[in-house]
């Protein structure tokens, strides 16, 4: 497996964000965490949330759970070091929590310029799993190292309203609800007895090849493997069959590009969107790889 970072970085440098080049540079020890930080600020808004595009295909300024996801991708991305802006984070998604204790699947948009028709057209007032789980479930990752949102009650309203939705479920969920509920489950595996049974539960609706066709999306658009565990030894690894994993993780490492970046097998909304989509998704890869241990930076 051969992953050209110099390539890599040189696509970030053409067309990343600078939120991404600072995550790709401290993902290869070039930065420190304080400069990730102060890029992802720029996505933030007085109320303690996040918009402005953190979510690229969410292009409007106004706060959104999607925002809150990325940002607590960020604050993974510094651990161990905590920042208080995710306890701000979590008392902002606690103002925007409905009073079953999920999330919407996004607020309203007063401009949807950019936006994606499905962001921009949500109901605010009914809870969405899939919004919730993305949020929570990065939470709880931040929380192993963050006794303060590890505490907080939002953390524990939205992981109530998470079990409780997913042992509801009868039916196949779409696959990219059904992606975020398995990474919420998996993540809040050790502090949550519930969550365990509720996986095997659930694992039910992902083939052992953890290939699941995205409904309505674009042609290919498929939920894979690395989309429900994406490091092998974990709980939701469990569900996949022996080999699935690091046979994807190889595959994810050979779809670098000649001009050094990775794509998204969805459509983007707007021009922005798509090269802002690359950048992360480049980061994401080799964060992925690296994590797995399958990369030396």
């Amino acid at each position: 497996m051969t992953v050209d970072l110099s390539r890599a970085a040189s696509f970030l440098a053409r067309h990343g964000r600078v939120l991404d080049r600072r995550r790709f540079d401290l993902l290869l020890g070039r930065t420190g965490p304080e400069a990730v930080l102060a890029a992802v600020d720029g996505y933030r808004n007085a109320d303690g949330g996040y918009g402005w595009g953190l979510e690229p295909d969410l292009r409007a300024g106004e706060s959104q759970p999607a925002g809150a996801l990325h940002a607590f991708e960020v604050f993974e991305d510094v651990a161990p070091l905590t920042t208080p802006r995710a306890v701000e984070l979590c008392d902002w998604l606690d103002s925007v929590t409905l009073p079953d204790g999920g999330l919407p699947f996004a607020l309203p948009v007063a401009d949807p310029a950019g936006c994606a028709t499905f962001w921009a057209g949500a109901d605010p007032v009914v809870s969405a799993l899939q919004s919730t789980a993305f949020a929570a479930g990065v939470a709880h990752r931040v929380a192993v190292h963050d006794a303060a949102v590890a505490a907080h009650p939002w953390l524990a309203r939205a992981t109530a309203y998470c079990l409780d939705a997913i042992a509801s479920v009868e039916t196949q969920p779409h696959a990219i609800e059904l992606s975020f509920a398995i990474r919420f489950l998996d993540a809040a595996h050790d502090r949550h007895p519930e969550a365990a049974p509720l996986l095997e539960r659930l694992g039910k609706f992902v083939p052992d090849t953890g290939l699941v066709p995205v409904e309505g999306g674009s042609e290919g658009e498929t939920m894979r493997a690395l989309n429900f565990a994406p490091v092998p030894g974990t709980p939701a690894s469990a569900l996949l069959r022996h080999g699935v994993i690091e046979a994807e993780l190889d595959r994810l490492a050979e779809r670098q590009l000649d001009d050094g970046g990775w794509v998204v097998d969805f459509a983007a909304f707007s021009p922005a969107a798509e090269l802002e989509w690359r950048g992360y998704a480049t980061v994401q890869a080799v964060q992925t790889l690296h994590r797995a241990g399958r990369l030396t930076t």
